[in-house]
C-alpha cells in the first residue's frame, strides 16, 4: 500500500533510539523528509546520517530538549525554516520510571509529568499554529497503554499517559475544522532499553528476579512475544497519512491485547 507520504516533513521527537528511531527511520523509508530531535546530539546526528544515507530522504538533527517551552519552539522553527513547513508532527520524546506509590520521588514524579506528558503539550503547541495557517496537518502522539490499562507498578507512566490522552481527545476536536488530525499510538511492552529498565523495576517491587518479570510479562500478551518498535512505527506511519483521513480523536493500542491483571500473580 503506497501511503502517499513521499515529500511530506515529518517531526520527530526523542528521535535517536527506539520508538523515535524506528519512526524516524519508517517515515523516511515512505518518502518524507525528516527533522529528528533528541536530547544528545552525537546519536541523534548519526542516527539522521544513517538514515538519510539509506532513504536518499532530507533527513535533518536537531537536539533539542522538550522538558523546555524555548527548545520545543526552537526546533520546530528550525524544520520550518530548513523544509518550508511541517505536514507531520510525532511528539514521542519520554519515559517514566517504573515504582509504587511510596516509592516513587517527587522528582520522579515532577520529571514524568514534565517531559511525557508536558513535552507532548510543548511539541504540539509548537507546531500547531503553523498547521492552522495551512490548513493541514496531522499529529500522531506516541504515548502508552498504561493510560488505557492502569497498573500499579507503572503508575507514573500511567497517569501522565493518560494527561495524554485526554489532552489528545481535546485538540483532536478543536483543530479537526482547521483540517488537522490528532491521534495517539499505545504501545505495551516494546523491545526497547526503556522496557528493560521497566522490567528490573517491576522485578524488584514484587521482589522476584528479573527472568520471572519476563515470564509474567510474556504471559500478559497474547500473541506471546514483546512487540518491536518498528511494528509501532508502522502504526504511526498509517495514522499520519492520508490512508488514515478519516481516524481522528482515537488511542490505538499496538499492545498485542496484553491483560496486565496477569503481570501481577
Amino acid at each position: 500500500m503506497d501511503l502517499g507520504l513521499t515529500d511530506k516533513v515529518a517531526l520527530v521527537t526523542g528521535a535517536s533510539m527506539g520508538i523515535g528511531l524506528a519512526v524516524s527511520t519508517r517515515l523516511a523509508e515512505e518518502g518524507c523528509h525528516v527533522a529528528m530531535v533528541a536530547r544528545r546530539p552525537g546519536p541523534l546526528e548519526e542516527a539522521a546520517a544513517d538514515i538519510a544515507a539509506a532513504t536518499g530522504r532530507d533527513t535533518i538533527a536537531l537536539p533539542g530538549d522538550m522538558t523546555s517551552w524555548e527548545d520545543a519552539e526552537r526546533v520546530a522553527a528550525e524544520a520550518i525554516e530548513h523544509f518550508g513547513h511541517i505536514d507531520i508532527a510525532v511528539p514521542n520524546a519520554g519515559s517514566s520510571p517504573g515504582g509504587l506509590l511510596e516509592d516513587l520521588t517527587p522528582e520522579q514524579w515532577d520529571g514524568s509529568l514534565d517531559l511525557k506528558f508536558m513535552g507532548h503539550v510543548r511539541t504540539v503547541r509548537a507546531v500547531i499554529g503553523h498547521m492552522r495557517e495551512r490548513g493541514t496537518g496531522n499529529i500522531t502522539m506516541v504515548v502508552g497503554n498504561d493510560g488505557l490499562k492502569p497498573s500499579h507498578w507503572e503508575l507514573a507512566a500511567g497517569v501522565a499517559n493518560a494527561a495524554d490522552h485526554n489532552f489528545a481527545s481535546s485538540i483532536a476536536i478543536q483543530y479537526a475544522p482547521h483540517g488537522i488530525r490528532v491521534n495517539t499510538v499505545n504501545p505495551g511492552p516494546v523491545a526497547t532499553t526503556r522496557w528493560d529498565t521497566l522490567e528490573k523495576a517491576f522485578a524488584r517491587d514484587k521482589g522476584i528476579t528479573q527472568e520471572r518479570a519476563h515470564e509474567l510479562t510474556l504471559s500478559s500478551l497474547p500473541l506471546g512475544y514483546i512487540c518491536t518498535p518498528e511494528q509501532v512505527a508502522d502504526v504511526v506511519a498509517f495514522l499520519a497519512s492520508d490512508r488514515a483521513g478519516y481516524i481522528n480523536g482515537a488511542h490505538v493500542p499496538v499492545d498485542g491485547g496484553q491483560r496486565k491483571a496477569l503481570m501481577d500473580r
